[in-house]
């Protein structure tokens, strides 16, 4: 039982995506499965010098061979991540008025640094049996790992969350995207299936260029892409890319495309030409679907890019619509998932799915660290639904 009461849990999401900008936190009340009453959320920003040591740590990533392999960056990294997310759940709890106590489990993604999923290599950085002792909460982390031992490839993860979100929506079929670092769709269809994967780069390709050329994080409301011209070579050399050839599932590491064949545009046309492979990517994941879908419901930082927006809804039949045009918040969605996942973890309910990650069978997954246990418990038992 948890404190909500019968079958209801209280738990708190934590999510540091692949853009490496922020944490998100956000509380969700749940039973895992159809019960889900969302509340609210909050966003701590990583300073300039952590971002300086995730992205040096993402580099040193690259040399690794084993999820456990920790050299120096990543050890130095994975400090830095578990205190941080420490101390974003405190600064929530004192926000909101939560009392540690009244939280069940809290949910904690981790900070990815490398996705190989052809190498059946996933890695989080993020201590969750330092977080639980940080926080005095239960902790469920390493989400990702039973999947890819299983055969899967690890991610998306969100999809059974998108489709608890959109049960009571009457559009169908509805593809839910979510643009961070990477973009990835959810399709569920007229019976509730689901079809997920990455669709190809989301924000991350954009912002480094942003970065690189102008020295800010993002282009804020697609303002660069606005005023620049997509160049149609690049575009389409970016779109012979192997990745969109295959069929899902299929999911991507943050850095799979590097385009150094674009460092001679100016900053508007090279925002603009990065922008279009991003819409016209996830446009192709139509590709993959049984049926168009009558609603496409775009959440993550993407969507606050007009340009981005735009160029997608030029591309796909139906509306295109950000999360908050149904009720979402298009910023939490992800954070949210993390916690459902994690009460859905401690339930041994399934969190992937042969629709989603390509696993065989549906298969739970996570650790439970606890602060009133002296080591990381596997989740309970996996059961199909």
């Amino acid at each position: 039982m948890g404190k909500s009461g019968v079958g209801i849990m209280r738990a708190i999401g934590l999510m540091s995506g692949t853009s490496m900008d922020a944490i998100d936190v956000a509380f969700i009340e749940t039973d895992g499965q159809d019960h889900v009453v969302r509340g609210p959320g909050l966003t701590l920003p990583y300073a300039a010098s952590d971002r300086r040591i995730l992205a040096h740590a993402m580099a040193a990533a690259q040399a690794c061979k084993h999820r456990d392999d920790r050299p120096e960056a990543l050890q130095i990294a994975e400090d830095l991540v578990t205190r941080m997310h420490g101390a974003a759940v405190s600064a929530f709890l004192a926000q909101y008025g939560y009392e540690r106590s009244s939280i069940d489990v809290i949910g904690f993604h981790g900070q990815t640094v490398l996705h190989r999923p052809e190498a059946a290599l996933t890695l989080q950085l993020g201590d969750g049996r330092q977080l639980s002792q940080l926080t005095g909460i239960p902790v469920v982390y390493d989400l990702r790992a039973a999947d890819v031992a299983a055969g899967g490839q690890g991610a998306p993860l969100v999809p059974v969350y998108h489709q608890a979100l959109v049960a009571k929506l009457p559009q169908r079929p509805i593809a839910v995207v979510n643009i961070g670092g990477v973009a990835n769709v959810t399709y569920v269809g007229r019976e509730g299936e689901m079809l997920a994967f990455d669709t190809g780069p989301g924000n991350a390709l954009i912002d480094d260029w942003m970065m690189r050329r102008e020295g800010v994080q993002f282009d804020q409301n697609g303002e660069y892409a606005a005023q620049g011209t997509v160049n149609a070579d690049v575009l389409r050399l970016c779109l012979s890319h192997a990745f969109f050839s295959q069929s899902p599932p299929k999911s991507l590491d943050r850095n799979a495309f590097v385009w150094d064949s674009i460092e001679w545009m100016s900053i508007a046309d090279g925002a603009a030409t990065l922008t279009a492979f991003s819409a016209e990517s996830i446009a192709k994941a139509r590709e993959h679907f049984p049926e168009q879908p009558e609603l496409w419901v775009i959440c993550g930082g993407g969507r606050k890019s007009k340009t981005l927006m735009s160029m997608l809804a030029g591309r796909v039949e139906n509306a295109v619509v950000p999360s908050e045009a149904v009720g979402l918040d298009g910023d939490m969605i992800e954070a949210e998932a993390w916690g459902y996942l994690a009460v859905r973890s401690l339930r041994g309910l399934p969190i992937t799915y042969p629709g989603t990650t390509g696993v065989a069978v549906p298969t739970t997954g996570g650790v439970l660290a606890s602060p009133q246990l002296s080591r990381a418990q596997p989740p309970a038992p996996s059961k199909a639904i």
